[in-house]
């Protein structure tokens, strides 16, 4: 009966609900992109805060949106599902947005404008607590949407159907192209719009889309397919360390406990194999005189299936690591290039140059170019060489990503010495704020280079955490790749830190210096980073070459306690 059930609420989701779900990342994106671009020229125009302060209050926000996934993840898997945990979450999040919105719009929430040469003054206590408070439920919504939206969409395609096999891993392609999409309307018009219409229709445009979206997603309830949570999945896996610990004197043997109604809500895909690496946790499987084989004590019997959970997140942990380093390449575009941009010539006419900042569309653009190519084109012509439905595998994917932006950091610093040799030419190096007679559109190239080692390293890394996470900690398995955004973006910040110190010299001289960047040795830096690039790539292939794919053990709809099931390695999205 309960195969039954299962099998009917598998006949739920499909291409259907994508419009719904959608729906609710472009909105998310929509508000998280539009409020950030512009958020500092929010704060000192509007609430005149001073530099710092402003720039460490975002810093913050930032910090604790980048923890908020995994609070998220750990209430989705664990208690809420997934639907539940986007749906409050949105809700948190639209009631920050109108709160922002009010701020903008209502004057005895903002203090009053400047009038002339006369000193600006600050926001009160009260207005700067309506902004924290705002800005914390932006970051507790984003948490419950980022980890759980993407798996939750992917969830409504079966894997098991030969009609949606394809269509797993293309939904990914176009999750990220939505996404992109998203951002790129963020970065133009809302700005836009925010810079010479007003702040109070800049941000009431994505608060009312997010609205509109908490209506949509809610409406297509009947049509999801739902995967009840299954209890906290870290005290699953902190259960067979402690069962593996308490039982390390035990000789290891080839008869390991299994249980398949024990297992039947966290294994509907089907039960994990047992696999022969990191055998010490196949202690926690074996079944003395001492456990119960009617009722176990999970704090010194699991299951195959609870042990294989644990080896498989402990084996996508250096595969995790090795994408770190790409989001600290990826994050100097909004650094230093754009430091790059300002000193370039940035006009289209004479009356119109491009700002600098927009420079970051060419990105965007090229990603989404990219990943629309990789989606129509690409992976039919790889289809005839490899064999496989979806091309080439996340792993191939994720490769080809970290050589586009090892290639893409080299090229930056190539093109930052022919910047400070027309700065030489023209004499201008002691002059940092004159604008060097080179065009901004020699900066394209390392853009966009980036924008495509996202469309393949990001979208294969976000595959990779999907497919081979255990079903019950997708949601988890999310959470971990925005984690790696997050400390990506830490470790640049350390490297920046720790060049900035061990390169300066007693004649003030340094390769990142305070205030004339022509005065600097830039492509040292970006050469720096692209030998990390090259050391992380060789890391990276070795990691790959030695991962062992997820074995799943697909149930026989004939007989469910055949041993002699279907075993599949986890590959194909």
């Amino acid at each position: 009966m309960e195969k039954n059930d299962n099998y009917a609420r598998r006949k739920k989701g499909g291409l259907i609900t994508m419009p719904f779900i959608f729906a609710n990342e472009i909105t998310e994106k929509l508000a998280v992109v539009g409020f950030n671009t512009n958020m500092i020229s929010y704060l000192t125009t509007q609430l005149h805060m001073p530099l710092t302060k402003a720039a460490n209050t975002l810093t913050n926000f930032g910090g604790t949106s980048s923890l908020t996934p995994l609070l998220g993840a750990f209430i989705s898997d664990s208690y809420a599902g997934k639907f539940w945990t986007i749906t409050a979450a949105s809700m948190i999040y639209q009631i920050g947005m109108i709160t922002l919105t009010l701020s903008a719009v209502l004057p005895q929430l903002r203090p009053p404008p400047c009038k002339g040469e006369e000193v600006c003054e600050e926001a009160s206590a009260g207005q700067l607590a309506v902004l924290y408070i705002s800005l914390l439920l932006g970051a507790l919504g984003s948490g419950g949407i980022r980890p759980c939206v993407v798996a939750f969409g992917a969830d409504q395609l079966d894997k098991s159907d030969p009609k949606q096999t394809t269509k797993t891993w293309s939904y990914f392609n176009w999750y990220y192209f939505v996404m992109g999409a998203s951002m790129l309307v963020a970065v133009t018009v809302l700005v836009y719009i925010q810079d010479n219409v007003g702040w109070g229709l800049g941000l009431g445009i994505p608060t009312i889309a997010m609205f509109i979206s908490i209506i949509a997603f809610i409406v297509g309830y009947p049509l999801y397919q739902n995967l009840d949570p299954c209890g906290s999945p870290f005290t699953r896996l902190i259960q067979v360390i402690v069962a593996a610990f308490r039982k390390r004197n035990i000789p290891h043997t080839d008869f390991l406990y299994r249980n398949d109604e024990l297992d039947a809500s966290i294994s509907l895909g089907g039960r994990l194999h047992h696999t022969e690496h990191m055998k010490f946790l196949d202690k926690a499987a074996i079944l003395t005189e001492e456990d119960n084989n009617k009722k176990p004590n999970l704090w010194r019997l699991n299951t195959v299936h609870r042990v294989e959970e644990l080896k498989s997140i402990i084996r996508m942990g250096p595969i995790w690591a090795s994408g770190i380093l790409l989001i600290t390449a990826y994050s100097q575009q909004g650094t230093f290039s754009l430091q790059q941009a300002k000193t370039m010539d940035r006009h289209l006419t004479k009356s119109f140059q491009i700002p600098a900042g927009s420079m970051s569309v060419f990105t965007i653009l090229t990603m989404l170019t990219t990943t629309a190519f990789y989606d129509r084109v690409f992976i039919r012509i790889a289809r005839r060489f490899t064999g496989l439905d979806r091309g080439i595998s996340f792993l191939h994917r994720m490769g080809i990503g970290f050589v586009i932006s090892t290639l893409a950091t080299l090229v930056a610093g190539f093109i930052e010495m022919k910047r400070k040799n027309a700065a030489k030419a023209h004499g201008l190096m002691e002059y940092s704020s004159a604008t060097i007679p080179i065009s901004v559109f020699w900066l394209v190239p390392q853009y966009s280079l980036h924008g495509m080692a996202e469309a393949f390293m990001s979208i294969g890394h976000m595959e990779f955490f999907y497919d081979q996470a255990p079903e019950s900690m997708r949601s988890t398995a999310m959470a971990l790749f925005w984690t790696s955004i997050s400390i990506g973006n830490y470790v640049s910040t350390l490297l920046v830190t720790l060049v900035h110190k061990f390169t300066s010299g007693p004649n003030g001289s340094n390769w990142l210096p305070d205030k004339n960047i022509n005065k600097g040795k830039l492509e040292y830096f970006y050469w720096l980073i692209t030998l990390l690039q090259f050391i992380n790539l060789i890391y990276y292939l070795l990691c790959a070459k030695f991962y062992t794919y997820k074995p799943v053990q697909v149930h026989d709809k004939g007989d469910s306690s055949s041993e002699e099931n279907q075993l599949e390695l986890s590959t194909a999205i």
